[in-house]
């Protein structure tokens, strides 16, 4: 039996979808455990790009069970709407795919909310608006939280959303005393997708509830036929030996334990995740892989050591356009900076990963002299472990150490002996300082663009 995860171990955005469809076929489960729609995988097969940002990346391979575990929040009409899309696109979705009855919804006025806060406060930590961190805050705080299995009965939806629609309501006039001044996403239907709502609008920041009953019921009976207890399949799998592989969404240093807090997720990010989002104890755990690009992205506000604030014609932006670094959700340019090998020894460490898979090396092509942070100076002192306090890590320099590019294409590389020397150096020095073996290298989107080292 092996049980495998796939954990990012920077901010996210390291390509792990195309690792976790590389592995799809040599396991029977693909789960996600954490976070929401605000997580896009790109995976690249046969020349047909798919963009996911809810369903596991093995719902591509209609002969492997999915699953959205517990741990996953979950907007219906996001659901809905990837589960269409594929449909669209010749990819069959059925059984295949289950979600689990424990999974908490979230609903418009989720997203109003952190919209709301992100707007309205100086304290914004550049959330996508997705409604995320209030559906994980009302999780914590037991009273406004839905489960997925609810929405199967409306008798029992109604008396739940009552007190709590009242209770947004309030607290939605309360973060927006001029609501005109507010530019919303408050979500839409599966035909419209997301609809721009206007403050100006009468009352556009109440909810009533008997409209969400009936929307989210009607939402519920769509998903019935994906919907069960995931924690007891998952189980009942493991009894019978089959092989499942877990997939994270963000990154390590988002977690909201471990990573740059509060510029984070709200969920557990790192293989901590597993246990509590899916309910299969993380010792069942065979094999993990870190994930990791060859160089820093950041979505979002936070301390980036790295950055490379070069401007328009500097090695950041080139980065930016060769990488294609922009958000698979929200099409935002994303920060890049050379690789901080400080923060990824971190994280490797948090998630014991047993090896790296090393992604987006080709983007690095076209730079002539590489740096790879390999320490912090922080008020005069040199320091090499990771400060997860975002005040800390906000004062530190980096300190690099420079390797000669290798001015060649790689994307038709597919053995390490294909790659040119300068190339293999700096995969074999990122090993040494994460102290890890890095055993796949990415040189390109398509499946076959990937090196097996070992």
């Amino acid at each position: 039996m092996a049980c495998t995860s796939v954990v990012g171990l920077q901010w996210g955005d390291e390509a792990k979808g195309k690792i976790v469809d590389l592995l799809t076929d040599h396991h029977d489960i693909v789960v996600r455990y954490n976070g929401g729609a605000n997580a896009g995988h790109t995976v690249v097969c046969e020349g047909r790009t798919f963009k996911l940002s809810l369903l596991p990346t093995g719902v591509i391979r209609p002969h492997i069970r999915s699953v959205i575990a517990n741990g996953v929040v979950v907007y219906p009409p996001r659901f809905l709407e990837e589960v269409a899309g594929l449909r669209k696109a010749g990819v069959p979705v059925g059984e295949n795919l289950v979600v689990s009855d424990h999974a908490h919804v979230i609903f418009p006025y989720h997203l109003a909310e952190e919209q709301l806060s992100e707007q309205g406060s100086s304290g914004a930590i550049g959330t996508t608006g997705r409604g995320i961190g209030p559906s994980y805050a009302d999780k914590a705080g037991r009273i406004a939280a839905v489960r997925i299995g609810e929405l199967l009965q409306p008798e029992h939806l109604r008396e739940r959303l009552e007190p709590i629609v009242a209770r947004k309501n309030r607290l939605l006039r309360a973060l927006s005393p001029e609501a005109q001044k507010f530019d919303l996403d408050l979500g839409g239907s599966l035909l419209s997708g997301m609809v721009r709502v206007r403050a100006a609008q009468p009352d556009p920041l109440h909810f009533d509830v008997d409209d969400l009953c009936r929307e989210y019921a009607a939402y519920g009976e769509q998903m019935r036929p994906h919907i069960t207890d995931t924690t007891q399949l998952l189980h009942e799998a493991l009894r019978h030996k089959k092989r499942i592989l877990f997939e994270a969404a963000q990154g390590s240093l988002l977690d909201v334990d471990h990573g740059t807090y509060p510029y984070v997720t709200s969920s557990n990010s790192t293989v901590a995740g597993v246990w509590t989002g899916s309910g299969v104890p993380a010792r069942r755990l065979t094999r993990i892989i870190g994930v990791i690009k060859a160089y820093s992205t950041r979505v979002g506000r936070g301390p980036f050591p790295t950055e490379l604030n070069d401007g328009k014609e500097g090695i950041g932006e080139r980065i930016r356009r060769t990488g294609r670094e922009y958000g698979t959700v929200t099409g935002r340019p994303r920060r890049c900076g050379w690789f901080d090998a400080v923060a990824v020894r971190y994280s490797a460490a948090i998630n014991d990963v047993d090896e790296l898979a090393l992604m987006l090396l080709d983007v690095l092509s076209e730079v002539s002299e590489i740096m790879i942070c390999t320490g912090y100076r922080l008020k005069g002192e040199l320091i090499d472990t990771f400060p997860t306090d975002a005040y800390v890590l906000e004062q530190c320099e980096p300190v690099y150490e420079k390797l000669p590019g290798w001015g060649t294409d790689l994307s038709t590389a597919r053995r390490v002996s294909d790659l040119p020397a300068h190339a293999r150096r700096y995969v074999d020095r990122l090993s040494e300082l994460l102290q890890r073996p890095v055993t796949i290298v990415s040189v390109g989107p398509d499946r076959s663009q990937t090196i097996q080292c070992s």
